[in-house]
């Protein structure tokens, strides 16, 4: 059985290939949901799979890539959203 975890992550996680990383992981794992940037420096993750590959996913988001420097992970479950794939998301410019 699938569930969906609202997880955000804290410490030096921009700049790193945080979120490439993630998605990296995230596809060797089948979990699907999409990574992106926070104002405030957080990583923002959605993410949806089953029980014991978000636990191996959110062991890995405790760790981050080579020169990140996670100080805290956060995650809740919420409302299963159905993602067909895992994507970065970047920000948008509006012109």
């Amino acid at each position: 059985m699938n569930k969906h975890l609202e997880i955000t992550v804290k410490g030096k996680v921009q700049g790193v290939f945080y979120r490439v990383s993630t998605k990296a992981v995230a596809d060797q794992l089948g979990v699907r949901g999409y990574v992106k940037n926070d104002d405030n420096g957080d990583v923002l993750i959605s993410a949806e799979g089953s029980s014991s590959m978000l636990d191996m996913f959110l062991d890995w988001c405790k760790e981050g890539p080579e020169k990140a420097e996670v100080i805290s992970v956060e995650s809740h479950e919420g409302e299963l959203k159905n993602y067909r794939n895992f994507e970065v998301v970047k920000k948008n410019f509006l012109w």
